[in-house]
């Protein structure tokens, strides 16, 4: 379980570091957030926007994103994020989206949270199975 968790990690680690360098090219100042920060992964101070970079890759094969928006009883991720933007990586592009609008999909296609235990958690988390091609109606482009 640790393994996954770290293999998971490194992925994502990367993953935040090719959204960062695409961000660079239009805003130089942009930063990645490290540590246990947990409000969001990229600061663009040029404009004062946050990012937070997600990854989906198993969306490929599933046709849905795992949304979450609850972890140890507490809202999380979608309830809980601080970001401005959420970039949503499936394995082929990245997707732009406003948390907000991301909640706007779910409430209006009337979706029921689920319960789940992902690869290296210990405990369920309660999320959404969002369909893929109704999510991207839903993202903006950057």
């Amino acid at each position: 379980m640790q393994n996954a968790f770290k293999s998971d990690l490194d992925i994502g680690v990367d993953i935040e570091k090719t959204v960062l360098d695409q961000l660079k090219k239009k805003f130089p100042c942009a930063v990645q957030i490290g540590g246990k920060f947990k409000g969001y992964d990229i600061w663009i101070p040029e404009i004062h926007k946050s990012v937070e970079v997600k990854s989906d890759q198993k969306s490929q094969y599933t046709g849905n994103f795992l949304i979450e928006c609850e972890m140890y009883g507490k809202p999380s991720a979608l309830l809980s994020t601080e970001a401005d933007y959420w970039v949503i990586y499936d394995g082929l592009e990245y997707s732009w989206y406003r948390p907000s609008k991301i909640l706007e999909c779910v409430i209006r296609t009337q979706l029921k949270p689920a319960r789940f235990t992902s690869r290296g958690d210990f405990e369920q988390k309660l999320a959404y199975l969002v369909p893929v091609k109704t999510l991207k109606k839903y993202r903006e482009i950057i």
